[in-house]
């Protein structure tokens, strides 16, 4: 188990698995375009990450113009972070599942609201980073700063420039962003 409280996250935990993540399964990827999990497959496409929507009723057609697999076991290359777009319950049966995938993942992603300690247990215990209550999108904005555009307070400070990614107004993640004090 790693030492990593899931009431608060250090800023340089989440930024290092932002920045080393490449490849994303969504799991509970919706195709509604109204619905949270369509805007996060959207946003870290646009953030250049390789996302594979998870959709057991929409397997085999696009989302975001992506192709959606029934299973995490479907998927046909690594996953670098399993993000789960489903209940707190219907966790821990996700985490089961990414325990099976070869390579295993490097970490999994609770989705804002999503808790279940016997998942992360699980998935620490197997040497996997985890993340819970929180969202890629609004962390990855969060810390690049791409918040604040919005008016936001990104609870963020550095005097670091930003480092500009491809994409429209992209800034990326810094592998190692300088520490909150």
């Amino acid at each position: 188990m790693t030492d990593v409280s899931h009431e608060q996250y250090d800023v340089d935990y989440v930024s290092e698995i932002l920045a080393e993540t490449k490849s994303i399964a969504v799991v509970g990827a919706s195709p509604k375009n109204i619905r949270p999990s369509y805007f996060v497959v959207k946003y870290l496409l646009s953030k250049g990450y390789d996302v594979m929507p998870v959709n057991p009723g929409h397997a085999g057609r696009t989302i975001c113009e992506v192709m959606t697999f029934a299973s995490l076991s479907q998927i046909d290359r690594p996953v670098d972070m399993v993000d789960i777009f489903r209940n707190s319950t219907a966790a821990l049966a996700v985490v089961q599942e990414a325990l099976l995938l070869d390579p295993l993942p490097k970490v999994i992603w609770m989705q804002l609201g999503v808790f279940n300690q016997e998942a992360a247990n699980l998935a620490e215990n197997a040497g996997i980073k985890v993340v819970m209550n929180r969202c890629p999108k609004i962390e990855y904005a969060r810390i690049s700063g791409e918040i604040g555009w919005a008016g936001v307070n990104s609870g963020v400070l550095s005097s670091q420039k930003p480092v500009l990614k491809k994409g429209y107004q992209s800034f990326g993640i810094a592998a190692k962003w300088p520490s909150q004090t």
